[in-house]
């Protein structure tokens, strides 16, 4: 039962006093700090009032840790899109954000006439049944896409959704629009792990309430042709696994 610490953590999120709670559900302020300390459980009465005051369900209350994992309406919840720009015929064109429009877009991803000021174009052989996003990349993070490659990506509605070790472009109240390779740690602790395919730049996590929207990465556009005989490269994440996998080897035949 996570109860006592559930119950901590919502009043304390809220700015709420023991006593203000203690007035909703009329009781002593010292019977809320036995709550939070475990001595004592409230009545079925008084759990209904708790979880309409803070907007959870009783499973959520009862056994989700909350500071730990996160809110799951956070990490469950539907990121809508409220403008998307169709052509004469009602097709859905694809709205590109440059990068010097990408800090505006914070602000004017719901706005219509933001959005209706952005460029627009349409690929023939992206699939109809999702809605399309392009975004231009800014630094060298995400190698060997480099600055300028134009990624354009699929709308994913829900958190729960993303699947770790995929690339997506994040729109996040932290760190604003950025292209990284995500790991999905949402029932672990409520949060996201993103990495650059770059090793020289850290990785970093964002928290579930802090996501605007998500897309998943499904295409690029680049005027940078790639150079055969160029052999360096990042270290991929396969890199990374067949290192691990050799090290073991060469372990187990030293023994």
């Amino acid at each position: 039962m996570m109860l006592s610490k559930n119950l901590k953590y919502l009043r304390s999120e809220v700015g709420m006093t023991q006593s203000e709670l203690a007035a909703k559900l009329g009781v002593q302020r010292s019977m809320i700090s036995a709550y939070e300390d475990g001595r004592s459980e409230p009545k079925l009465s008084a759990l209904e009032v708790i979880t309409y005051t803070f907007g959870v369900s009783l499973d959520e209350l009862l056994h989700h840790d909350m500071k730990v994992k996160g809110r799951k309406v956070n990490q469950q919840k539907e990121i809508k899109i409220l403008t998307i720009a169709v052509d004469d015929k009602d097709n859905e064109n694809i709205t590109m954000v440059p990068q010097k429009a990408s800090a505006g877009y914070l602000n004017g991803f719901s706005d219509p006439e933001y959005m209706e000021s952005l460029p627009q174009f349409h690929l023939p052989n992206l699939s109809k049944s999702s809605t399309y996003r392009a975004f231009e990349l800014s630094g060298d993070s995400m190698l060997p896409l480099v600055s300028g490659t134009i990624v354009i990506g699929s709308y994913i509605e829900q958190l729960k959704d993303i699947r770790s070790g995929q690339t997506y472009v994040m729109v996040t109240v932290t760190e604003g629009v950025v292209y990284k390779r995500v790991f999905n740690y949402l029932e672990e602790n409520g949060k996201l792990f993103l990495v650059s395919d770059n090793e020289h730049y850290k990785p970093y996590e964002v928290k579930a309430e802090d996501v605007l929207e998500v897309w998943e990465a499904k295409a690029f556009i680049s005027t940078d042709f790639p150079n055969p005989k160029d052999k360096s490269k990042p270290v991929s994440l396969e890199d990374i696994s067949q290192m691990i996998l050799d090290i073991k080897a060469e372990i187990t035949r030293m023994k």
